[in-house]
């Protein structure tokens, strides 16, 4: 009778785990779903912003057609959406051709004293601080449910029930990866 009692308890002991340990993949998958949502937020409010920038830029420097239209296509593919890896390639290079049209701005100093062109740049610039903290939340989350989905004894619930990792939203250039180099002795 004693070993009947034994086996039931531990029967009860490995089904509460089971319950606890696939809830807790499912809760942090979820966290993970809600932290890609935060980032696919800002990159839309980053899209939108952009044209009227272009814009505002196109009236002072025409001549830069091929920028202009470089940047009209990445914003056509971060609105289309796609994988985590392929959005992060498209931020990256949504930056640096950004980085490229205030490159410009600098040589119109008519531009850099427009109201409208100066209002857009700050919208800009706190969307992207935005997208940093999107981003360092979801990457948070993402490490949490890998630790879980790697972890034993969960790794065989993970297996039984199909969980798979998540991808890391990533800077994809490795130089914007580097500290950067400061030489004070010129």
């Amino acid at each position: 009778m004693t070993f009947g009692y034994s086996l039931l308890g531990l029967t009860v002991i490995a089904a509460a785990y089971l319950v606890f340990a696939y809830n807790a993949l499912v809760s942090n998958k979820n966290l993970a779903a809600e932290g890609w949502s935060g980032i696919d937020v800002q990159l839309r409010q980053r899209a939108d912003l952009i044209p009227n920038l272009v814009e505002t830029v196109k009236s002072y420097a025409s001549h830069e057609d091929k920028l202009f239209r470089e940047i009209a296509e990445l914003r056509i593919k971060s609105v289309s959406g796609g994988s985590v890896a392929e959005q992060s390639a498209v931020g990256q290079a949504m930056g640096t051709a950004l980085g490229r049209l205030f490159a410009i701005a600098e040589a119109y100093p008519e531009l850099k004293a427009d109201n409208n062109f100066r209002d857009l740049q700050d919208k800009l610039a706190g969307i992207e601080d935005q997208i940093q903290k999107a981003r360092r939340h979801y990457n948070g989350t993402v490490r949490n449910l890998n630790t879980k989905i790697e972890s034993f004894p969960t790794n065989i619930i993970v297996n039984f029930f199909h969980f798979s990792k998540a991808e890391f939203y990533e800077i994809g250039d490795a130089a914007a990866r580097e500290a950067p180099k400061v030489d004070f002795k010129k």
